[in-house]
């Protein structure tokens, strides 16, 4: 089996190299693996840092650029295209979740117990995140079962791994960060039960180059209702 690993990027070149290393470093044993990085119009020096990147020859790399910033959603769904796997995950290129996850995550896939698998960074005690986030991601996880009849506790995690046949027949149309929402959406509309297990975390905060702001939070509402009444 393969593992298809989808890198949305924007402007990370302070870290988009150490996560490509750590991504190749994690043991999967027998699961093949590929990376697909989706460069998403990024104004720094990302693309340079991609090109460098000791791994960018390797056959099982694929490196897509877009001309101009689309969003999170776009960039994933640009590498959802093009991935062969026979499971998906999207890894962050930031380094907030940790790649040596992968095995955690995919257990649950390659033992038939699920087809949709979150990371929660919320199943186990945690005082990393400030109460702030903690307090807005607690809010729409809870809209979001409420709406859809979830038992989720963490919707807006980065690590979302599953099989393509998930989304046989779901049209995703988000392009920004509003993408985590509508696809939680999805599956769960669709009757889809997603299995959670624990996964450890680092946040970063706006001086460090944190991306997702207020807005965004007002973004997955809309999302969230939309996906429930149309």
């Amino acid at each position: 089996m393969k593992l298809s690993i989808i890198i949305p990027v924007y402007n990370e070149e302070q870290t988009i190299g150490e996560v490509i290393e750590r991504v190749w470093k994690v043991d999967l044993g027998a699961l093949e693996r590929e990376v697909i990085i989706v460069n998403d119009g990024s104004s720094d020096g990302t693309r340079r840092a991609i090109d460098t990147s000791r791994w960018i020859s390797d056959p099982r790399v694929k490196t897509y650029n877009n001309p101009i910033n689309l969003g999170k959603g776009a960039a994933v769904r640009t590498g959802l295209a093009f991935a062969t796997g026979d499971i998906l995950l999207v890894q962050d290129a930031d380094l907030e979740l940790d790649p040596n996850e992968y095995v955690r995550l995919v257990a649950p896939i390659l033992d038939g117990r699920a087809d949709i698998v979150y990371g929660s960074r919320f199943l186990a005690p945690s005082d990393r995140v400030a109460l702030s986030r903690r307090v807005a991601n607690r809010f729409l996880t809870t809209l979001t079962n409420i709406l859809f009849g979830g038992t989720l506790t963490d919707m807006e995690t980065a690590y979302k791994v599953f099989k393509p046949s998930v989304l046989e027949g779901v049209r995703l149309r988000c392009v920004g960060f509003d993408f985590e929402p509508e696809v939680t959406a999805r599956m769960l509309k669709s009757g889809r039960r997603i299995l959670e297990v624990p996964i450890g975390y680092r946040p970063r905060y706006e001086h460090e180059g944190k991306k997702i702001r207020w807005i965004d939070g007002v973004d997955a509402v809309y999302a969230l209702l939309k996906c429930r009444f149309t």
